[in-house]
């Protein structure tokens, strides 16, 4: 087998690969239904759910994504701390468009007048980079770190989405105490909130450790684990 090929297996087989991957595939998903939604006379209020579930399973994805791989993209990548800063700066650019997404959807006055497809041409490019980004600082760590510590990242993702805002916040701290001191006092504001409007918050993606599959797992599955030679 190829040295690329076992490099490019070896990937697809990683917890912490597998989870942002299909992550970020239910984000694409749920954002294109969320576009597709469009009001009508019978239901005013159809574009609500899709651009709801969206907004906030993308807004917790954001902040864990912060508050866990930027600090193992600084403590383990040589020029994490580039990294962390970058993608921080591309998180406040998809918030802020993800803000504007929510004001115009509730009848903001500042965002009443602004075209739909150009909100949605925004959020599209600032999700599109953020995510590429995020991917790129998944391939470094994959090639610096070990499996166990990475199986350990993607589970804190994971618990960290469970306790992050569920609304965009681009104007607060990001990184470091004051980031965690203010993420948690987003989160409490966005509890109050999403009770007071019975919005739904969907659950995030949980890391599946495919390498323990047995082999009728894998076969149901269709994804074998083959050994590398």
């Amino acid at each position: 087998m190829r040295s690329d090929t076992l490099e490019m297996t070896a990937m697809s087989h990683d917890t912490l690969t597998h989870s942002i991957e299909t992550t970020h595939d239910v984000l694409a998903t749920r954002l294109e239904t969320a576009e597709a939604s469009h009001p009508t006379l019978e239901r005013p209020r159809d574009r609500f759910p899709a651009t709801d579930t969206f907004l906030a399973s993308a807004s917790r994805h954001v902040a864990a994504a912060n508050a866990v791989l930027v600090p193992a993209a600084r403590q383990h990548l040589p020029n994490g701390v580039e990294l962390a800063h970058e993608f921080t700066r591309q998180s406040r650019h998809l918030e802020a468009a993800m803000a504007l997404v929510k004001a115009k959807l509730y009848g903001s006055s500042q965002a009443i007048r602004l075209p739909w497809r150009g909100i949605w041409a925004d959020l599209h490019l600032q999700f599109d980079l953020l995510l590429e980004l995020e991917e790129s600082i998944v391939r470094d760590l994959v090639e610096r770190t070990d499996q166990i510590f990475r199986d350990d990242l993607a589970n804190r993702v994971y618990r960290a989405e469970l306790r992050s805002p569920t609304r965009p916040h681009p104007y607060v701290p990001h990184l470091g105490m004051t980031g965690r001191m203010a993420r948690r006092l987003c989160l409490q504001v966005d509890h109050f909130w999403d009770t007071t409007e019975g919005r739904m918050i969907p659950e995030p993606i949980k890391p599946h450790d495919r390498a323990h599959d047995g082999p009728i797992t894998q076969y149901f599955l269709g994804d074998p684990h083959f050994e590398e030679e």
